[in-house]
């Protein structure tokens, strides 16, 4: 797979950064390097002012091997932001805090992933960020504007990919908006596309109609890319009091990686008894997989023991093992390039 296969090739490469950054630095800068033949260009953890301590983190690459690209070369950098890991306290306080953060003519935004990315302690978004001396190291938000900043000022045929699973896909899009909520034009129109996985959902309708138009005012391709019965993208619940709802385009995957274009998954049944039996016949068909899944795609979707013992817990609570990453790498290298030829068809209702 190269970048002349398009979306097709971005999305697969945005899964598998978003599944490395969950690794340590030396991980990933051997993998980047080594496998990938790109560059690493950091690991960082980012400050939340709310929690006081750095809970946030993010690693960038870039398609050119040089440390100072050249004028003329293009260039592709790639954000990946890490979601919730299961055992980190901190991530989860930003999951669980469901508080409103409201922008006037915007909508309302989920406050614990806007604090996650950088929002300031007087609740607002400062051009640049006020200073602060019990901070410890740089806002999520700021940081990686600016440093997006510095590589198109080297190069302005830099092209940038923003992307995450869980927690990060949240960030991802939250950054995109953002930059639009501060008319970064300069960076908004070199936005390649913003791939996001098994992503929460991070605000109201109102602000899903602002950013669909801002989407398409900057031809910002946004794809949110769901793996079955996921329980993530299904949260914070889509109620008459929490009102959360999602937007931009919805590729689908059942058991078998079959994708479809969607405005939203399906939530019918979900939380109910017969849905939990459905999920956990499923589940069983999945284990079934695991080991049958070589015969049918091929070699390189051999999945090991420990991912196999998943499956089998996944029986049980198959609403959370829909989640983990590799359902997600699998999905995205499956998928047909035919299915991101019609992501413009499918609008906010």
């Amino acid at each position: 797979m190269t970048p002349e296969d398009g979306d097709k090739y971005y999305a697969a490469l945005s899964m598998m950064s978003s599944k490395i950054v969950y690794e340590n630095s030396a991980r990933i800068k051997d993998v980047v390097e080594n496998h990938w033949n790109m560059k690493y260009l950091g690991l960082v953890d980012y400050w939340n002012e709310y929690q006081g301590k750095e809970t946030t983190k993010a690693f960038i690459m870039s398609t050119n091997t040089t440390k100072i690209p050249s004028n003329g070369q293009e260039t592709t950098v790639v954000v990946a932001f890490r979601g919730t890991k299961p055992f980190n306290s901190e991530d989860w306080c930003s999951d669980l805090d469901i508080t409103w953060y409201e922008l006037p003519n915007i909508g309302k935004i989920h406050g614990g992933f806007m604090k996650a990315l950088g929002l300031q302690e007087n609740c607002s978004w400062p051009k640049e960020p006020v200073s602060n001396p019990h901070r410890l190291s740089p806002l999520a938000y700021y940081s990686i504007r600016d440093f997006l900043k510095t590589m198109i000022a080297q190069n302005e045929y830099t092209k940038i990919i923003l992307t995450g699973h869980s927690l990060g896909g949240a960030l991802a899009i939250l950054f995109t908006a953002v930059l639009v909520i501060h008319d970064e034009t300069d960076l908004l129109e070199r936005i390649q596309g913003v791939y996001t996985y098994g992503q929460p959902r991070v605000g109201d309708s109102t602000f899903g109609e602002f950013m669909e138009k801002k989407l398409e005012e900057y031809n910002v391709k946004y794809y949110r890319f769901v793996y079955n019965n996921d329980v993530v993208p299904r949260l914070p619940y889509d109620d008459k009091d929490l009102m959360f709802k999602h937007f931009g385009t919805c590729i689908y995957y059942d058991r078998h990686y079959q994708a479809k274009v969607l405005r939203e998954e399906s939530d019918e049944n979900y939380f109910s008894l017969r849905g939990i039996i459905r999920m956990m016949y499923n589940g069983i068909l999945e284990l079934i997989r695991s080991f049958t899944i070589v015969a049918e795609k091929g070699s390189e979707f051999k999945e090991g023991w420990l991912l196999k013992i998943g499956r089998v817990l996944g029986i049980m609570v198959p609403w959370i093992s829909n989640h983990a990453p590799q359902d997600y790498v699998n999905a995205t290298r499956l998928t047909p390039s035919s299915v991101f030829q019609i992501h413009r068809d499918v609008f906010i209702t």
